[in-house]
């Protein structure tokens, strides 16, 4: 029987903190809560808020002889709920480190998973509060899982504008749900149900969104082994279908076997027998494919089975399916050039990838981030000098309001070419007016005055001298 009680001071405590450890590390109120437990105000930068919050986390356990004497039975089923998430968010954060050193090491390996030296640790850890072996692997899974996702979406996926807050948000819950403990309690092993739809504009960074979420599924580990099942390099698989002629395409998403057709000398296993059932399947520019391909991809997505071109065999696809186009979907569903029924089937959730000109207009701090990112791939290092230079060489050669139409994929372009032979021009495209004079023309407050002086202003951005304005 339980021997121990919580406090009601001490239920409060872990209750805050249990809210924070499922709340999105992406969204606004996981800071709040952070901030409101650690007793910190906005000027407290956010790593010493964090690092508040885990000593007053380890603090509180200390007192009640955590890593000691005090195992999770000693307690009710509530009071030994509330320290279990207690004991669990001060053990990941004491993990992350190596669990950020295994993810380069398994980017380094590849596709054979690599060995987990600390996982013996962890799980002797929590066996010793009390966990069962099966539930202590799930945990441990579960870390693994919750820092690769937070390592892909903040490492590739930078940037501070809210259009990117909000978008790095929507992946995270892509990932984990709106809720994680429902997620933890229900989904974990269940999300292949859930397909991915990514819409944007060429170059915006839609393939760095769909490997974040293909590379953070859940993995289980193999305490026999050391390893987890599997890498997590392996468990993501890409195609892009714009690139293959219609005739093969249905070879390189279901495979073939030889003789199939004119030209299959061999047998050849296509993306979907690729893809693990702790994986996910990437179809980019899935707005290309014809009517005929869009019906036997519905059938994976409803049945869940397919067959290699020249086959009855009849082979099981159990990862999640993510997709993105560059193509508006409203108008071909209209035209009919898309399945309304294929859409419905991708659509559990659709997240637009913002372009970087909307970026640049809510945070002109934005451009210089992203130079910095593309620098330090460059030269290996980091350099404010040449960031500071390279930005200065965009505002100087560019109009204002670029539009950027290439999206982060010409400003790596922009760089590179800079850096090459010092003249960036951009491509010859309208531009975009000023995102603050827009709103205000949309809500209806300038006057008169004020609209001619923002649309000269506009003018003489675009032109760079008073006669042209006045032309």
């Amino acid at each position: 029987m339980a021997s121990r009680k919580l406090t009601s001071g001490q239920k409060d405590f872990f209750e805050q903190v249990s809210r924070a450890a499922f709340s999105c590390p992406f969204a606004p109120e996981r800071d709040r809560l952070d901030r409101q437990i650690a007793g910190a105000d906005e000027s407290v930068p956010r790593q010493e808020v964090l690092a508040r919050v885990l000593a007053k986390v380890r603090d509180e356990l200390n007192r009640l002889g955590a890593g000691r004497d005090l195992r999770l039975d000693d307690l009710s089923t509530e009071d030994a709920g509330l320290l279990r998430l207690a004991l669990l968010f001060d053990l990941f954060h004491r993990a992350i480190p190596d669990l950020d050193a295994h993810i380069r090491q398994q980017l380094k390996a590849g596709d054979e998973p690599a060995a987990v030296p600390f996982a013996g640790e962890l799980l002797g850890t929590m066996q010793g509060w009390g966990l069962p072996e099966a539930e202590a692997l799930r945990c441990l899974a579960f870390f693994h899982q919750l820092r690769r996702a937070f390592y892909f979406i903040a490492e590739n996926l930078v940037g501070d504008s809210p259009c990117m807050v909000e978008f790095r948000r929507r992946l995270w819950t892509n990932v984990f749900t709106a809720d994680i403990a429902r997620y933890e309690t229900y989904l974990w092993n269940r999300m292949e149900d859930f397909s991915t739809l990514l819409l944007g504009e060429t170059g915006s960074g839609k393939g760095a969104a769909a490997a974040a979420i293909g590379r953070s599924g859940h993995i289980p580990f193999d305490a026999r082994r050391g390893r987890f099942r599997e890498s997590f390099v392996a468990t993501f698989v890409d195609i892009n279908l714009s690139q293959f002629p219609e005739t093969l395409i249905e070879s390189e998403l279901f495979g073939h076997r030889r003789g199939a057709f004119t030209g299959a000398v061999e047998q050849h296993t296509g993306v979907f027998a690729r893809c693990s059932s702790h994986g996910a399947i990437f179809l980019d520019e899935i707005g290309e494919v014809s009517g005929p391909v869009q019906v036997k991809l519905l059938r994976v997505l409803q049945e869940r089975t397919f067959s290699p071109v020249g086959s009855r065999e009849q082979l099981h696809f159990s990862g999640r399916v993510i997709a993105a186009t560059n193509r508006r979907l409203d108008e071909l569903r209209a035209s009919g050039a898309f399945r309304d029924d294929f859409y419905y089937r991708l659509c559990s959730d659709v997240i637009e990838v913002p372009p970087l000109r909307r970026r640049i207009a809510e945070d002109a701090g934005e451009l210089k981030r992203l130079v910095a990112v593309v620098v330090r791939r460059m030269i290996g290092e980091e350099s404010r000098s040449l960031v500071d230079w390279l930005c200065a060489e965009l505002r100087r050669q560019l109009p204002r309001n670029y539009p950027w139409p290439g999206n982060v994929r010409e400003l790596e372009q922009a760089v590179r070419r800079l850096m090459l032979n010092g003249v960036y021009v951009g491509e010859n495209c309208p531009l975009t007016p000023d995102a603050d004079l827009l709103q205000r023309i949309g809500s209806g407050r300038l006057s008169a005055a004020e609209l001619l002086q923002g649309y000269c202003a506009e003018l003489y951005a675009r032109h760079g001298t008073y006669e042209e304005v006045a032309r």
